[in-house]
């Protein structure tokens, strides 16, 4: 009989871990289906945005037009500018030491 209570007590454990291992993949059922609806919504929104984006610069271009403004000149310096800028900002990440050095043998 020692066997038979034991064998229930394992069984009850087994069906209490379940149950647990249940309810948390329940939750984690529920928590993907909150996140699959909050990229939905994203999703939605980032493309109300791009419409809007793309409408505004069409009535910026036109507006540039109407000024006697080279929009794709205008555009390709501020493309010049920008990669410049990630250029320097690669350059500053590198040796920091390599600026305070090139100080240092100016002043000796």
């Amino acid at each position: 009989m020692v066997g038979l209570s034991g064998t229930a007590k394992k069984l009850q454990t087994l069906a209490t871990t379940a149950e647990k291992l249940f309810e948390r993949l329940n939750a984690l059922r529920e928590r993907v289906e909150e996140m699959n609806e909050r990229m939905n919504d994203t999703h939605d929104r980032v493309a109300a945005l791009e419409h809007e984006i793309e409408e505004q610069r069409a009535l910026v271009e036109a507006l540039a037009v109407e000024q006697g403004i080279d929009v794709e000149a205008v555009l390709a310096e501020a493309a010049i500018d920008e990669a410049e800028g990630d250029a320097k900002g690669v350059e500053t990440k590198g040796d920091t030491n390599a600026d305070a050095g090139a100080e240092g043998d100016g002043e000796a």
